[in-house]
């Protein structure tokens, strides 16, 4: 019996080193470790790499938002031939993958393409264009949504009032603002999350067109865990921070359809 409670004590002493250890748990934690001192610490190549890819996604999602919210407002207010097969195809696009639009990117911007004289290819307005493109269905579609949504009343109310038709249809994106924001919110957390186009016209240069995405790909690639943990870190609390402002935005429009209904 003596000896039982000794094997017993050694085994509870021992076991939680050999699961440490025996499972690999001791490079995962290093790793964790490593990437919180490079995000403490505010280390350059980090802080180049999320300014470049809030730059890149932010400027895209202008170009996405000035383009699509008059088609998403165009579709959703008027009629006009052609009309549907635009809405379809909006919508379809919404799920356009992104290595189908970087290989498209490729064949116009590389040399041999139609647009290779601009030498686009392997910078970062290449990779602007691409988010765009990814971007620009999702802003238009959603925004065609939430103005369809809105009561025909309103805008009967205002043409009896005597506005214009541009003034009714500033009153009616008013109204429409919250599902447009939304889907503005949508297009930025897509663009965030993208890797595979901007992977193919961006080709992942150190210091010039690599991002948050491209970089964990390529860091993991090579073993270089605390860097790809540390942006995936901060690729999660900007996700987390995206969704909650969609949150916020859905709810707070709920609440005030509510209350005029």
């Amino acid at each position: 019996m003596v000896i039982d409670d000794w094997l017993f004590e050694l085994l509870w002493d021992f076991t939680p080193l050999i699961l440490y250890h025996g499972f690999g748990m001791d490079p995962i934690i290093e790793g964790f470790r490593r990437a919180f001192s490079l995000i403490f610490t505010l280390d350059p190549e980090l802080l180049s790499i999320i300014f470049l890819s809030l730059g890149v996604s932010g400027t895209a999602l202008i170009i996405a938002t000035v383009l699509g919210l008059p088609i998403g407002a165009l579709t959703g207010l008027k009629r006009f031939p052609g009309r549907g097969l635009i809405i379809s195809l909006l919508n379809t696009f919404m799920g356009l993958p992104p290595v189908v639009v970087g290989l498209f990117l490729y064949l116009l911007l590389s040399r041999r393409g139609p647009l290779g004289f601009m030498a686009l290819l392997y910078t970062p307005s290449a990779m602007i264009i691409a988010q765009s493109i990814l971007a620009f269905p999702i802003v238009a579609a959603l925004s065609h949504s939430a103005i369809k949504k809105i009561e025909p009343l309103i805008k009967q109310a205002s043409l009896t009032l005597g506005a214009t038709p541009f003034q009714v249809m500033i009153t009616i994106m008013k109204e429409a603002r919250y599902g447009i924001m939304s889907g503005v919110i949508a297009a930025l957390g897509r663009v965030m999350a993208e890797v595979g186009a901007i992977l193919i016209v961006g080709g992942n240069i150190a210091g010039y067109t690599r991002v948050m995405t491209t970089t964990i790909a390529l860091e993991t690639d090579k073993g270089n865990f605390e860097l790809a943990l540390a942006l995936g870190i901060i690729l999660l609390m900007l996700s987390f921070i995206i969704n909650m402002f969609l949150y916020l935005i859905q709810k707070k429009g709920v609440v005030e359809t509510a209350i005029w209904t």
